[in-house]
């Protein structure tokens, strides 16, 4: 931490798209966060990203930043098969760090991560930022007060038309195997799944069937998965990501109602029980991670334990690989 213990002095590795409006804010918002410096590789877009935000330094070498005294925890933000690397750096830096999701593209990758900060314990957050969200903290209070009874099952499907991206051949790292086995999935299944686990409880058994059906890139693009919860309670989904029309629907079966709302759209959520019908629309905040970050900086300055750790986020990547079938 800084040398007066009142401010915490976080650098952004890696200040893309998902930085401008969904994370980054959320950082300079947090009262006792600071983003003193920020690293892109392209100087250009470094500068500039810095200039727009009102941060002082800029850098063009992870290492530079990584390692930079002024800078007490590092934010990686870059693509996903990068996350081990710059991760096992940042853990031998003796730094906090927040990663973005999934932690890793493989259980594996996402244990020695997970690992490496714990042996040293230094603290790590995952971008999972759907276990903060007031949106999804209540249907954990319907869940946990009973207003649907015992859980019996959930069940997601999630599917979207081919994008104008795919069609054209052109290169995204969400598509290729070598970063990404089951491409969407990989990148849009975990948030679901991650939030389930932290709804429902861990997953202790998972498998699935996954392949590439239109052949426009390296990965694959349609899913379909079971499992089960420790708790015994049943899961089901399945993901296609070259269908006619976009659906993000999720419903959860109690003994005495349902739960139906979506991971990504902001549709109301749905209780449907004995006593009746409600509806409730909660708004997402501007930017998205902001709950994330504000109790990230409460688990550093407190007891509070944050939702979304090295831990849970390990564990997802477990599901998810058991799904694909990577994890023997």
């Amino acid at each position: 931490m800084s040398k007066n213990n009142t401010i915490i002095r976080w650098g952004i590795l890696g200040c893309g798209d998902v930085t401008e409006i969904k994370s980054g804010p959320a950082y300079q918002k947090t009262e006792g966060f600071k983003i003193e410096a920020v690293m892109r590789r392209d100087v250009l877009k470094a500068a500039d990203y810095a200039k727009r935000h009102g941060i002082t330094k800029y850098y063009t070498d992870a290492d530079d930043l990584i390692n930079d005294p002024e800078v007490d925890a590092i934010y990686i933000a870059t693509p996903p098969d990068t996350h081990k690397y710059y991760g096992l750096k940042v853990a031998l830096a003796g730094k906090i760090c927040c990663v973005e999701k999934p932690l890793s593209p493989s259980y594996q990758d996402s244990l020695a991560i997970y690992e490496t900060f714990k042996e040293k314990n230094i603290p790590l957050f995952v971008a999972y930022y759907r276990r903060s969200l007031p949106r999804f903290l209540q249907i954990k209070t319907w869940l946990d007060s009973g207003k649907i009874g015992e859980v019996r099952h959930i069940r997601w499907h999630l599917s979207k038309p081919t994008s104008s991206q795919d069609l054209s051949g052109s290169y995204h790292w969400r598509t290729d195997s070598k970063i990404a086995i089951a491409g969407y999935f990989d990148d849009l299944a975990s948030h679901g799944l991650d939030l389930f686990t932290f709804l429902l409880g861990d997953i202790k058994e998972a498998s699935g069937i996954s392949l590439n059906q239109q052949g426009l890139y390296s990965a694959k693009d349609a899913v379909s998965a079971s499992w089960l919860h420790e708790s015994g309670i049943t899961g089901s989904g399945s993901w296609n990501f070259g269908s006619y029309t976009r659906e993000d629907l999720v419903e959860i079966y109690g003994s005495k109602g349902k739960i139906t709302f979506s991971v990504f759209e902001n549709e109301p959520l749905l209780l449907r029980n004995d006593e009746g019908e409600t509806r409730l629309f909660i708004e997402h905040p501007e930017n998205i991670q902001l709950h994330h970050v504000q109790k990230m900086c409460e688990s550093l300055t407190s007891v509070n334990k944050h939702p979304s750790n090295g831990k849970t986020a390990t564990h997802t990547s477990w599901v998810m690989d058991k799904i694909v079938g990577n994890v023997l």
